[in-house]
């Protein structure tokens, strides 16, 4: 009978966002186990077969620190943004094109999803120039990230068509510029900009973390909602710092565009995404503009 309960309280919002796009991010750390990845393909099936269009986005930071330290490749992070050298370039082709991907696309298949895996520059769905050396939001130093990119161009007809057909898109966040230069591109750079091409409902950022709080070392600090502007306070007041400034820049440009919610939640623990959609409470940081 709990089971029943669960399903009447979930019932609205699955009559709620029937036929919406959701654009989905996680990062490595949401499948470094054959566990995680079987119970986030699971999740997303579950979106997938209650009518609600997927875009999936996947990075793969774990994982590709891991090969190059087993390739002796240095690697190196500025304000949670990662220096690519064009050896560290390789080992992201290696992982997010390779592996990673060939791996999300056949653990969705297992489970009936209809899935398409491909690079960001594939169809000329994301095009990058290379990023020029400059000071980002949490560091006083002039970086030169090396073969990073960001974005100056889009073409949704490759996704689109995907989408009518009935298929779920699974992109690497790999882009190029119009020379067919591959740089690397930061995942929820990506997974932003898609959504607000696309104008999706949501754009939910799974990471490592259950959220935004106040002590990134107490649970009990996550705050639950926020909007663009008690982003922007908290990042000047250096409460938001690190890895999560470039996440909360892009969840605010993606609302600024017309997303209507942009959700931060924990990838590691099995079936969060579906308790931050379909439940009232949810179980990560939800950001929205103020009603008017």
């Amino acid at each position: 009978m709990q089971d029943i309960g669960l399903l009447k309280h979930a019932l609205p919002y699955l009559r709620r966002f029937k036929d919406s796009l959701f654009v989905v991010k996680f990062g490595g750390e949401a499948i470094r186990t054959a566990d995680q990845l079987q119970a986030l393909s699971e999740d997303i099936s579950f979106l997938y077969s209650v009518g609600i269009k997927v875009v999936i986005v996947h990075g793969g930071g774990a994982q590709i620190t891991e090969m190059e330290s087993r390739l002796g490749v240095d690697s190196r992070k500025v304000a949670g943004r990662r220096v690519t050298s064009p050896e560290s370039l390789d080992v992201l082709k290696m992982m997010l094109a390779g592996k990673l991907n060939t791996d999300l696309v056949a653990s969705l298949r297992g489970i009936g999803v209809n899935a398409v895996g491909f690079s960001a520059f594939s169809g000329s769905t994301l095009t990058a120039t290379k990023r020029p050396a400059g000071k980002v939001t949490g560091s006083d130093e002039v970086v030169d990230f090396g073969e990073v990119g960001n974005i100056t161009g889009s073409d949704m007809t490759l996704i689109r068509t995907l989408l009518e057909k009935n298929f779920l898109p699974v992109v690497c966040p790999l882009s190029a510029d119009y020379e067919g230069r591959v740089l690397n591109v930061n995942a929820d750079a990506v997974a932003s900009k898609l959504a607000q091409e696309l104008k999706a409902e949501k754009l939910l950022l799974l990471s490592d973390t259950l959220g935004v709080m106040t002590d990134v070392n107490d649970p009990t600090t996550l705050i639950s909602q926020m909007t663009p502007e008690q982003v922007r306070k908290a990042i000047a007041s250096g409460m938001i710092k690190g890895g999560m400034i470039p996440k909360v820049e892009d969840a605010v440009k993606a609302l600024e565009s017309g997303v209507k919610q942009v959700h931060i939640l924990s990838g590691v623990e099995p079936h969060m995404l579906l308790v931050e959609v379909f439940t009232e409470s949810g179980c990560g940081t939800m950001i929205s503009n103020p009603q008017g």
